[in-house]
């Protein structure tokens, strides 16, 4: 066998996910295609929404999530407690240093570097846009970037977990800091809902699942033949929902390209950035790559539907901080997949098994 063929056979990477990028870009054409030629589309799933959470999507979210929980021994969530090294790096990166670190970047580049280009205000309202991006870390999506980085999704759920609750107390706060402004109202309903649908919902149908399978077909039948029938579902699952959000924001990328653009750069920047320190901080401590790689990719992907909903209930629904947390949306999938494909290939980097002090 072929140097070439092994590296293929090791890496756990088939055919459909190494070629991720290029069915990224046909179902972003399509889904902006789609929402153009056929605008009774986009109509019609937007009915299906509730506290800013578009039913459709979230489906398509469980089809994403669902085989990952399956993965889960939940017996291994308590050694996952044990290891705090992990929860350190996600939680002082994400609270710490991400919100500060986006305010920065959003200032530098759309107050100072294109101040030409934008006028005052709205460079204010999409400043405004980032820290909302920046101040909710993600919540569903890293189960994603996890299982394509064969993260350990035990303690990637732990993580998520932990997030969540410390997203609970400190969102609002870190906002009306680095805004400046009072009173913010957050929209719990769409923050529980989203918890409710995102984790608890396909965690609840992951653990009976996999408890009325072993218990009936055993251990080696779910491993070897279960497991395998939900191979490429997570995929299918990211570009049927990509196809799904680009056809709601057709509109918004034809008629504001360069304004996109521009807002583009520092949240590509700070996203490089936060992964980048989170996962040097793993190396340095010396966690393992199943560890390391989802503390890093929940730092650098954000929860986007938390921070539209903030935007618009804060500024307005054709608010220039709208439009922010929505080129969030647009960057984020091809950003974070060069994020992943960059963690596969630094694997070596890192101790494979999962020892802390």
């Amino acid at each position: 066998m072929s140097k070439e063929a092994v590296g293929e056979k090791n890496s756990g990477i088939g055919f459909f996910e190494r070629y991720l990028t290029i069915w990224v870009a046909i179902c972003i054409v399509l889904g902006v295609a789609i929402g153009q030629l056929i605008p009774a589309f986009p109509e019609t799933l937007s009915r299906w929404e509730y506290a800013q959470v578009s039913i459709p999507v979230a489906i398509l979210i469980w089809m994403m999530i669902y085989p990952m929980m399956l993965k889960i021994d939940f017996s291994s969530i308590v050694g996952a407690l044990k290891m705090p090294k992990g929860l350190v790096v996600t939680c002082g990166t994400n609270w710490l240093i991400k919100p500060f670190t986006m305010f920065f970047f959003a200032w530098l580049f759309l107050k100072v570097i294109f101040g030409n280009l934008i006028p005052e205000t709205l460079a204010t309202e999409y400043i405004a846009g980032a820290v909302l991006l920046g101040a909710a870390p993600c919540t569903a999506m890293v189960f994603v970037w996890s299982h394509l980085t064969k993260g350990n999704p035990a303690y990637t759920l732990v993580q998520v977990a932990v997030n969540d609750l410390i997203l609970l107390i400190a969102f609002a706060p870190i906002v009306m800091f680095l805004l400046g402004v009072g009173n913010i109202l957050v929209p719990y309903n769409t923050l529980i809902l989203s918890v409710v649908l995102f984790v608890v919902v396909p965690l609840l149908a992951g653990y009976f699942s996999r408890k009325y399978v072993i218990k009936n077909n055993g251990i080696d039948y779910f491993e070897k033949v279960f497991l395998k029938k939900f191979d490429n579902i997570t995929i299918i699952g990211l570009l049927l929902t990509l196809i799904i959000i680009f056809s709601f924001q057709g509109d918004v990328i034809i008629n504001n390209p360069l304004h996109i653009a521009l807002i583009a750069v520092p949240l590509i920047i700070q996203t490089f950035f936060i992964f980048f320190l989170a996962y040097g901080w793993a190396k340095a401590w010396k966690l393992p790559h199943n560890i390391a790689s989802p503390a890093a990719m929940i730092g650098a992907s954000n929860f986007f539907e938390l921070a539209v909903a903030v935007a618009i209930s804060l500024f307005g629904l054709t608010s220039g901080a709208a439009l922010a947390t929505v080129v969030g949306v647009l960057v984020e999938v091809p950003v974070m997949l060069a994020l992943v494909r960059i963690a596969n290939k630094t694997r070596h980097w890192f101790p494979q098994i999962a020892k802390e002090n």
